[in-house]
């Protein structure tokens, strides 16, 4: 994709690494991962089975998203696909200029920027216009123009600038969204809440097959690729198309931006690493991992610096909303040590304690540290995949925990919990997604002895997987017996919307009892609140 900015032009009168590797298997791995990199046509189109856009095909199927804001910035996303199930999505080889519009009114009479980019076969026709030159703070309105079609308007709302005076945020957060366990009301609840900003902390797609008639939705219209599971980048495009369809997901993107990040389904289960849940080949896993990830960044706004190279990509990064919140955002996926114990629940023992192991890599670990030396924000989030906290439960009178989140790398939990208190961290919040379940922890460096609290952690629900859950499932009611430094928890769909504030945090925990239908509507189960100076919550279901 090539960009063109130009000033303001109308476009037409129209129409509103396992513990333990050697150094040999390292340098083995970082080689195969370089020559991923540059390995002519990984990224080849299945272009013998495409067909050409006709003019009357509509390009804008998959809607409109913006990105990523900055004080002075936004992205813009948009996917050309006129038959957008099918393989090429109907877009042939020729590459077509899509422009797009800003304006500071919804019906797009105020235009203030525009711009022209090229969308390639090569990035899935795909468009990723990185505006600047906007006002901190703001809401804005935008949408694109291809092939004489107009798409969607959206709306984006930039940061303010870094250390400002800052009032009150409104955010939300989701994650892991199974299409085939049912629907997605809790994105057309969210869009009518209309968050000045939307984290989406992974699993935006899942790798395993929908069932010829689509799981829990029953329709036959999905990809051939949705029979089985994805494993190469024409799969995980129409999966991302399969789910981009979605009128309620479509409606949350064009109402606010999103900042995402990926979890293990957008490429395969408890990946870690370089390593995968099966143990393919190395060689063989990080191939996969390279067009998995490509066609992540195709399909999120976000920046031409988050473009993959190869099986790598620079995903965690950070946001400042004023003087009031510094969201750093992890990527716990690409860098972490292979998972011990089997990856089975397990008590911790000597291996999820070797100090040698980590979720973050060294290098992400001292830019989180940094980051929290350096932070003049009253409140310092974490936003990332899984937890933190000991989510124990009891099994045949022996206290095991997850062997993916945290709990299985303790060292690594204390290096980062204990630099928190070390440099006087104030106000650490832990957002996660993953578990398919509200819980809300103390934040704690170990769970097995006495420790201070040093934060809080935040767990939200899924927004499809696991179908439609329960307000206390046997899981529940395990973990609270077992672990009380939880001090809420709910396993019903849904998301978190927050309302932060330089006195407290209010997290309204907002779930449906059922997700059988897009109609389902959903309604307010507990509110969390953090008072400002205090690693405390209080709890009002």
């Amino acid at each position: 994709m090539t960009r063109v900015e130009t000033p303001v032009v109308s476009v037409g009168a129209d129409k509103t690494v396992r513990s333990g590797l050697t150094r040999r298997r390292f340098l083995t791995w970082t080689g195969v991962s370089a020559a991923v990199a540059f390995t002519p046509g990984l990224f080849a189109d299945s272009l013998s089975a495409a067909s050409p856009a006709r003019p009357g095909d509509h390009p804008f199927t998959l809607g409109v998203a913006s990105g990523d804001p900055l004080p002075d910035g936004v992205v813009l996303w948009t996917r050309l696909a006129p038959t957008p199930l099918a393989r090429g999505a109907g877009m042939g080889v020729t590459p077509v200029p899509v422009a797009w519009q800003v304006a500071t009114d919804e019906a797009m009479t105020r235009i203030i920027r525009t711009g022209v980019e090229i969308a390639t076969a090569a990035d899935g026709f795909t468009v990723h216009a990185d505006v600047r030159g906007l006002r901190p703070n703001t809401e804005y309105f935008y949408r694109f123009r291809a092939n004489g079609h107009l798409s969607d308007v959206g709306r984006t709302r930039t940061a303010p600038l870094a250390g400002a005076p800052l009032a009150a945020l409104t955010f939300a957060w989701a994650s892991c969204q199974s299409w085939a366990d049912g629907y997605f009301p809790a994105f057309d609840d969210m869009a009518s809440a209309a968050p000045d900003v939307v984290f989406h902390l992974g699993d935006y797609v899942y790798e395993k097959s929908v069932g010829a008639t689509g799981g829990r939705r029953n329709t036959t219209a999905v990809p051939a690729s949705a029979l089985s599971e994805m494993t190469t980048l024409d799969d995980y495009r129409e999966r991302y198309a399969l789910y981009k369809l979605d009128p309620q997901l479509q409606r949350a993107h064009r109402t606010s931006p999103f900042i995402t990040v990926f979890d293990d389904h957008e490429v395969e289960n408890n990946w870690a690493g370089p390593i995968s849940e099966d143990d393919a080949p190395i060689p063989e896993f990080l191939a996969r991992r390279a067009q998995a990830l490509k066609a992540w960044w195709e399909n999120t706004p976000v920046r031409a610096v988050q473009r993959p190279r190869g099986a790598d990509v620079q995903a965690f990064r950070r946001f400042d909303y004023g003087d009031l919140v510094r969201f750093s955002v992890l990527d716990t996926r690409q860098y972490r040590s292979d998972q011990v114990n089997g990856d089975n629940d397990s008590p911790q023992n000597a291996l999820t304690a070797d100090p040698r192991r980590t979720i973050t890599g060294a290098r992400q670990e001292r830019w989180i540290l940094d980051g929290f030396a350096s932070s003049r924000q009253r409140w310092n989030v974490l936003a990332h995949q899984t937890t933190i906290a000991d989510l124990a439960r009891e099994k045949n009178g022996v206290r095991a925990v997850s062997m993916d989140g945290w709990s299985g790398y303790e060292a690594s939990r204390a290096r980062i919990l204990d630099g928190a208190r070390d440099r006087r961290t104030r106000n650490l919040v832990s957002i996660v997604g993953d578990i398919h379940r509200n819980v809300v922890s103390d934040l704690r460096s170990t769970y097995t002895r006495d420790s201070p609290t040093v934060g809080v952690e935040l767990a939200g629900t899924s927004i499809a997987s696991g179908k439609d859950g329960a307000d206390s499932d046997t899981s529940d009611q395990q973990l609270k017996a077992a672990s009380p430094h939880v001090r809420f928890g709910n396993a019903q769909r849904g998301y978190v919307l927050n309302r932060v504030s330089r006195q407290a945090w209010e997290a309204e925990f907002r779930v449906s009892d059922s997700i059988a239908s897009p109609q389902e509507r959903l309604h307010r189960r507990a509110v969390v609140t953090i008072p400002d100076g205090q690693p405390r919550v209080d709890v009002r279901a």
